[in-house]
């Protein structure tokens, strides 16, 4: 029998996440153009995926291509403040028709369940409602907006009780308001108030390109400060609501392309991701290894150890040494290890020290996670007072001396390390001084 190892190996990969997101609530949002796009069709499946996996979805969508078009068809002028839309009474109307055809056309998309499809058996169901009550904007900077809204209050007890009927919430940005008027709404504010009200797990914000890109180079994660400073000099309407989001207290906030087939699965799937994420927390982070990092360590140096680039550990002698590892960890997950082991003189006293074991998981080399571990590294050394630290090594030379050290010969090394030097893998001997702060 033939098998795809790609495959087989890229379903159990993402175990871990499915089973994290399992229960979790994802509030995703939509712009007008990504429902008119080939691959909206693609995005359906991904999402009832996502719902026959557990995961609780509520969708937001925007209109405003649909809406545009409508007004130019009705020989009606698209008038705004800014980038909001003023709503006169006129244009309510045409967007109010707008509105109601798209949800349709959505709720159609995800209700196929042909033998042949990806959904087949799926059973989806689509619920909407009034479950917004908004509020006018009122006048900004002289302009009345007349019915143009923003969120109010979200009914999250009544959206809660249909995502644990396994539905997908649909929100159309539209509310109405205690005097039973209706108000044109934002799909970005709303799908920011929606996954504060609700606590989501995520936001995800599809836009026309995937990652947000600064000076030509795209960009994969920001923290909620990162982002801010970007924001100031980059336009960018979905990175203002992803900031706004994080600082209303949404952990994480993901944009991606709607034109990109997969990128959702992908996001959300595989630790490198298709897009940008926007995170409020410490995504990543530098850690002393723990017992029960003994499973992860292993998993990163094994592949190492087969093609000789390291010697290889037991379990038994990780678990022995484990405090001596440190961990770079993203999202919970180690993504890169090493570790400082103390070289003693003849009394006992630790004279020098040694990093071995540097591995980094493929997907994650290049993000500058090797080096932030030797900083962390050279710190520990540095509060042990230690003169000098070494590495041994026999491919990663270049690495290490672009970042300071020098190669010296096995008569430089200390005494008792000498007698451990292995002739027959050959290894270069790099040095360097540890700095006092």
């Amino acid at each position: 029998m033939n098998t795809d190892n790609t495959t087989l190996n890229w379903f159990r990969n993402a175990a871990p996440y499915i089973n994290d997101l399992r229960g979790r609530t994802l509030v995703v949002a939509i712009p007008g153009e990504g429902f008119a796009h080939e691959n909206f069709r693609n995005l359906v499946h991904d999402l009832a995926l996502l719902i026959s996996l557990g995961v609780r979805l509520v969708l937001v969508h925007g209109a405003r291509a649909q809406v545009n078009e409508a007004l130019a068809q009705a020989g009606i002028e698209s008038r705004f403040q800014g980038n909001t839309r003023i709503t006169d009474r006129e244009t309510l109307e045409i967007i109010k028709g707008a509105l109601g055809k798209l949800r349709f056309e959505i709720e159609a998309a995800f209700s196929q369940g042909l033998p042949d499809s990806p959904m087949a058996g799926s059973s989806l169901r689509v619920i909407s409602g009034n479950f917004v009550t908004a509020r006018p904007v009122g006048i900004i900077d002289g302009t009345d907006m007349r019915w143009t809204g923003r969120v109010r209050r979200m009914e999250a007890g009544a959206i809660r009780r249909a995502l644990e009927e396994n539905a997908l919430v649909l929100l159309s940005p539209i509310g109405t308001s205690l005097t039973g008027e209706l108000f044109n709404l934002n799909y970005l504010d709303l799908a920011a108030e929606a996954a504060k009200a609700l606590s989501a797990e995520k936001l995800i914000l599809f836009r026309d390109v995937p990652q947000l890109e600064v000076k030509g180079e795209p960009i994969y994660d920001l923290s909620i400060n990162q982002a801010e400073e970007v924001a100031e000099y980059l336009d960018s309407e979905t990175l203002n609501c992803a900031i706004a989001a994080c600082n209303s207290g949404t952990q994480r906030v993901h944009l991606l392309s709607y034109a990109e087939n997969g990128a959702l699965l992908q996001e959300l799937f595989r630790r490198e991701g298709a897009g940008t994420m926007i995170y409020r927390d410490s995504y990543e982070v530098v850690r002393r290894a723990r017992i029960n990092d003994v499973g992860g360590i292993l998993g990163l140096i094994r592949p190492l150890e087969k093609q000789g680039v390291l010697v290889r550990r037991s379990r038994e002698k990780l678990e022995a040494e484990i405090d001596h590892f440190t961990l770079v960890e993203v999202d919970g997950t180690p993504v890169a290890c090493a570790a400082l082991y103390p070289i003693l003189d003849d009394q006992g006293d630790t004279v020098a020290a040694e990093i071995a074991c540097v591995a980094i998981h493929p997907d994650f080399r290049g993000g500058g996670r090797g080096a932030k571990l030797l900083q962390h590294l050279e710190r520990q050394a540095r509060a042990l007072e230690l003169p000098e630290i070494f590495v041994l090594t026999t491919q990663t030379e270049h690495w290490f001396i672009e970042r300071g050290f020098t190669q010296v010969e096995v008569s430089d090394l200390p005494a008792s390390r000498q007698s451990l030097y292995n002739i027959q893998r050959n290894s270069r001997i790099l040095r360097k001084q540890v700095v006092p702060q």
